[in-house]
């Protein structure tokens, strides 16, 4: 796929694969919510009406017969306990013997059915300067699977289409 590949939706030739595809924010932040009191949204932490807290972390799907990884970027819910600790540990490199968080992945993913929305994830801290990693609850959803057995490269494919052309 490095040398890319011709789209099924415009016919044009796309050079190469991306890495993988990070989501702005949780779907249930709204673009009004931005400077109103209890509504924050930075790259990595996200709070909303003061009672609802996400973080962001990377979702690693290994590719098939390769050494490389997918890297979807999304939000994960937090307790507001779980979001202070992991505040509090930004900058220390102990954090990465803090517990997991369990929370639910905050995200519509497109392509996956059913929704991603709210599958069960835990959050694992890494060193400082990198974003947790996110473990999906091991089931039968096609995001778990593919975090688990792996994703395809012709799948990598049906993805970067529908980002390229969004519906």
């Amino acid at each position: 796929m490095s040398a890319g590949f011709q789209c099924e939706y415009c016919g044009d030739v796309h050079n190469g694969s991306p890495a993988g595809f990070a989501v702005p924010a949780p779907a249930f932040w709204q673009d009004s919510m931005h400077g109103v009191d209890g509504h924050v949204l930075t790259s990595d932490q996200c709070v909303i009406g003061d009672e609802h807290f996400f973080l962001r972390g990377r979702l690693l799907l290994p590719i098939v017969d390769s050494d490389d990884v997918f890297d979807w970027g999304v939000w994960v819910s937090a307790s507001r306990a779980s979001f202070v600790r992991a505040d509090d540990m930004w900058s220390n490199p102990a954090r990465v013997d803090d517990d997991p968080i369990g929370g639910y992945l905050a995200n519509i993913l497109p392509t996956y059915e059913p929704s991603t929305l709210n599958l069960r994830a835990r959050l694992h801290a890494q060193p400082v300067g990198q974003r947790p990693l996110v473990e999906l609850e091991p089931t039968d959803h096609p995001l778990a699977v593919e975090q688990r057995e792996g994703i395809s490269a012709s799948r990598i494919q049906a993805l970067v289409e529908r980002f390229a052309h969004p519906a």
